[in-house]
């Protein structure tokens, strides 16, 4: 488990089971004919309630319980599911993620707020008082009745969380019980491991409370206990016999109990002929009273691991790498072919640690998108459109750090397609238009990138409203030609707008620019492409991971840099009469194919001279090449990525540092901002040529 405190244990859990129950939610609007759907979200609720009270939340745990009954009337059929009960519920959602994580925010009328509109949606009822504790057993309109509970859980249920307690409290919840224990498979004191589970227990107990109340107390260990439920049927004029109930509950043989009774002290006299133990006896006399409900926690085959361990463990694998780099070079300058092949051999072993650990760190794009469900949700109640969500390639992988930066600008993205981009219903009528309109979110692997979309099927972008405010903002100039691309990159612009009116969710010109310089921060870049009337479409280009990548190592005069190698296209060479006759172009034919290309030596001021045959690396982002002149190309070279200093943030040509195998420090290009760079010098050539 993550951590030693108990209540950061609960905090967790409970935040998965939120996000299982908001998906739950927005997909039972969908499909509110879902009885598995209701039962999904019925045990959600019900397990946040019983571990809120376990962990000594009690707010929680009582705010809960009342939400949990309202879910337990649909789960009978007797309330439907509607769209204002699960809009209410998915508030009530809220209000418990704030009881968990800022209780001090979480006021208590609000939460006698919700539960009173609950309450009016479900019966018609009054609110609960504020603070009014969950009863021990919630009014239902079943019968009472008396069951039998005999369990036993599997040897490692205490190592595995499940602690019995809880289930047996939580059963006295349902009703009056009695609870005995089961000692007969203690061992010895000798043979006894502390962490194992011994007990067996007998409950017996009077609820209102159907079967499948009792059952879901032990939902998360239902497929590795014993357990035997039982309804005992009870005569009014009847007289409740030990020696039928021992026979009853198979503690006794018929034979024994009559050998017992032509003797009197049944109870004693059986304990003594060795034919049933005292606690069974005890038992199975507690049966002549009552019972109650609850459930506790699966065995999981995973463990949690804190986030701050895995960064630590790809910052040892990244120490690895470089020092497996030393050994390399160590390696390549003996004549000792032991020497060499300890190298080769760590040099495979830390590569498999790296994508290992790598892997480890990768999250599916699934546990992101799912975010976006209820943003759409209260977008669409919010603004009165009709919208639909529509996601695909949430198994595409990518690093924990990178899908925790990415929420924002997501966000940003889908609320600016959703309040410019999509048209209310009366004009997409008259665009004749499906009513209801569509945001399409994808996410898919590309090379060494993922790639992300957020498309509308709405108005588009206005290429004319962008380009007059971006003249009148100083932007460019009135006689500048620029590609839509180019264009439409001035939305993300500080400051830039073209709303004709300031709304809740946007028209300050606010926000875009953050989502630039956040993917830009994590090494990616944004493309967009509209056409009138057909909507708009943003993707935001990502590399993997942040922390280790292949790149291509390059020298530049007495520098070295490195490219990563994602980028990299082709390398091809530069021979002197070819230097000679680009000078002044600034452009080479690569097959028939002009690319434009910088001279890294001039670009980075090197005084050495320049080597005779240079070479000339092609990189690409997006659509766009650009050809990178150097002096050498060493080789490829594992890069454990460093962060610049904050006295660095400015520089844009460089996204970090690495440490080479000797210990110097190699710059790592900036693929994206030096393909920018070159499309400007190739531009201004045209202007002036």
């Amino acid at each position: 488990m993550a951590g030693s405190d108990p209540a950061d244990t609960f905090r967790q859990e409970a935040q998965e089971l939120l996000e299982l129950l908001e998906q739950t939610l927005l997909d039972l609007e969908h499909d509110p004919g879902s009885g598995e759907l209701i039962a999904s979200a019925f045990r959600a609720l019900h397990t946040i309630k019983g571990s809120g009270s376990m962990f000594g939340f009690q707010r929680v745990a009582d705010f809960t319980h009342h939400v949990e009954t309202a879910f337990d009337r649909v789960r009978k059929g007797e309330v439907a599911p509607s769209h204002e009960l699960i809009a209410l519920a998915l508030t009530a959602r809220d209000h418990i993620r704030r009881l968990i994580e800022e209780p001090e925010q979480a006021g208590e009328a609000e939460g006698v707020a919700i539960l009173g509109e609950l309450k009016l949606l479900v019966d018609g009822g009054a609110a609960p008082e504020a603070g009014a504790p969950a009863p021990a057993a919630a009014a239902g309109d079943d019968e009472t009745a008396t069951w039998r509970i005999r369990f036993r859980l599997p040897r490692d249920a205490m190592t595995s969380g499940n602690n019995p307690l809880p289930m047996l409290a939580e059963l006295r919840g349902l009703g009056t019980a009695t609870v005995v224990a089961q000692t007969d498979g203690l061992p010895a004191f000798d043979e006894l491991v502390p962490t194992d589970c011994y007990f067996g227990w007998d409950v017996v107990l009077t609820t209102d409370q159907p079967r499948g109340a009792i059952e879901s107390v032990f939902l998360f260990v239902l497929d590795e206990m014993e357990l035997q439920i039982d309804r005992i049927e009870t005569e009014p004029d009847g007289d409740e016999r030990l020696g039928e109930i021992l026979v009853e509950r198979g503690d006794a043989t018929p034979e024994a109990v009559e050998g017992a009774l032509a003797r009197q002290q049944l109870g004693e006299l059986l304990v003594e002929a060795g034919a049933v133990t005292g606690e069974k006896v005890a038992a199975a006399l507690g049966e002549q009273k009552l019972r109650r409900e609850a459930r506790a926690a699966k065995a999981a085959d995973s463990i949690r691991v804190p986030a701050e361990r895995l960064d630590e463990l790809m910052d040892r694998v990244g120490e690895l790498v470089i020092a497996q780099s030393r050994l390399k070079q160590v390696a390549a300058a003996s004549d000792d072919l032991q020497v060499k092949s300890v190298a080769e051999e760590i040099e495979r072993l830390a590569l498999e640690l790296r994508d290992s650990t790598m892997g480890v760190r990768m999250v599916p794009f699934g546990s992101l998108f799912g975010r976006f469900r209820r943003l759409i949700h209260d977008l669409s109640r919010e603004l009165g459109k009709d919208i639909q969500l529509v996601t695909s390639g949430e198994e595409t992988e990518l690093d924990k750090t990178v899908i925790e930066r990415l929420n924002d600008p997501l966000v940003h993205l889908i609320r600016n397609a959703v309040d410019h981009g999509l048209e209310d219903p009366a004009g997409r009528a008259a665009a004749g238009k499906p009513a209801q309109g569509r945001i399409s979110l994808s996410a898919r692997h590309a090379g060494a990138e993922v790639l992300i979309s957020i498309r509308d099927d709405g108005r588009g972008l206005d290429r004319e409203r962008i380009r007059a405010r971006a003249e009148a903002n100083g932007l460019i100039a009135p006689d500048a030609r620029l590609t839509d691309g180019e264009l439409f990159q001035m939305i993300f612009q500080p400051g830039f707008s073209t709303a004709a009116q300031v709304t809740n969710l946007s028209g300050r010109g606010v926000g875009m620019d953050v989502v630039k310089r956040t993917i830009e921060a994590l090494r990616g870049t944004i493309d967009v492409a509209s056409r009138p009337g057909d909507g708009a479409e943003v993707t935001l280009r990502l590399p993997l991971t942040l922390a280790i990548i292949d790149g291509l190592l390059v020298r530049v005069g007495n520098g070295r840099y490195v490219i990563p190698l994602s980028a990299v296209e082709e390398c091809v060479e530069l021979p002197p009469e070819e230097d000679a006759r680009a000078r002044g172009r600034s452009f080479l034919n690569i097959r028939d194919e002009l690319v434009p290309f910088l001279r890294l030596r001039e670009l980075f001021k090197a005084t050495t001279p320049p080597d005779r045959f240079q070479k000339v690396v092609i990189v690409s982002s997006g659509e766009v090449r650009v050809g990178l002149v150097v002096d050498q190309v060493i080789g490829d070279h594992q890069t454990v990525i460093k962060s610049l200093s904050r006295l660095h943030a400015d520089v844009e040509t460089f996204s970090g540092a690495t440490i080479l195998g000797d210990g110097t420090v190699a710059l790592i290009l900036e693929v994206a901002h030096l393909v920018e760079y070159g499309q400007v010098q190739e531009e201004r050539l045209k202007a002036a040529g």
